[in-house]
């Protein structure tokens, strides 16, 4: 395993990359409604990455089979977890809910989060299962401090997650993030305390806490990029990209503008 410990320059170049991906989970927020299709929020986000001089780095990104990704952002409908691929044919509906992963290259460095976004009205179950699954991306932050170890990010998700009933998926996994979107360490959403690598101060980490309704059984669909639950209860999935301080650490990415768009719209 080769973990790379960034400089304060570099961590600069990351907030940068992590902004625009914010910027543009805000842009498409904008969008969400019932009637739109998910190849229309794609081209959306391309076109917004590109115009702030980024590469949407999931493009062309390869699968396990060698098959490259052929959108720039992921979206993932009620019980697709992630890696949904944007369609004409996926039209959203009213009670819908739709996680939006997005990754940007800027300067040489990656950005990377998710937000799981409510189409219309969705009912009181759902809205906790979003509810808890973005706290529990926070509790999973609170961790990321150094001397702590990896399993205390995993143990604080998987943790709250278990009570409300939920399912923690334990085949995908949260990661490094760097030059390169995967980089060395996986980050899983389950573990238990002081287990694992010790955290260091300049580990950046894409922590994200995918979480279902129902079972954690998950499969993947004929498209071989769709990972969907068994049971076909629906999903959330929150991500954060954070850079590993002394005390506390930095959340690069930002939900800030999302959740002000939803406030509008309450």
């Amino acid at each position: 395993m080769q973990i790379f410990l960034k400089t304060e320059d570099e961590i600069n170049l990351m907030r940068k990359a992590n902004q625009l991906v914010g910027a543009t989970l805000a842009e498409l927020g904008k969008h969400i409604k019932p009637g739109v299709t998910t190849l229309h929020l794609d081209r959306v986000a391309e076109e917004f990455i590109r115009d702030h001089g980024a590469i949407p780095t999931f493009k062309n990104f390869p699968n396990p089979y060698g098959e490259p990704f052929p959108a720039s952002i992921c979206t993932s409908i009620n019980d697709v977890v992630v890696h949904g691929i944007p369609s004409e044919k996926d039209v959203l509906k009213d009670g819908d809910i739709i996680s939006i992963d997005c990754g940007t290259l800027l300067e040489g460095f990656n950005g990377d989060s998710c937000y799981t976004f409510a189409v219309g009205e969705i009912t009181s179950d759902v809205q906790q299962l979003l509810k808890v699954t973005k706290e529990s991306l926070y509790l999973g932050i609170e961790q990321a401090v150094a001397g702590k170890h990896l399993g205390d990010i995993g143990y604080a998700v998987q943790t709250h997650c278990q009570q409300y009933g939920y399912g923690v998926v334990r085949e995908l996994t949260g990661h490094g993030i760097g030059r390169a979107m995967h980089e060395d360490p996986p980050v899983r959403n389950y573990g238990s305390r002081g287990s694992g690598i010790l955290l260091k101060e300049g580990m950046c980490l894409a922590i994200e806490p995918m979480i279902t309704m129902g079972d954690r059984q998950i499969g993947l669909l004929p498209d071989k990029w769709s990972i969907v639950t068994r049971d076909r209860q629906p999903a959330a999935h929150f991500e954060h990209t954070i850079v590993v301080r002394k005390g506390k650490a930095e959340i690069l990415s930002s939900f800030v503008e999302v959740e002000h768009l939803e406030g509008q719209k309450i």
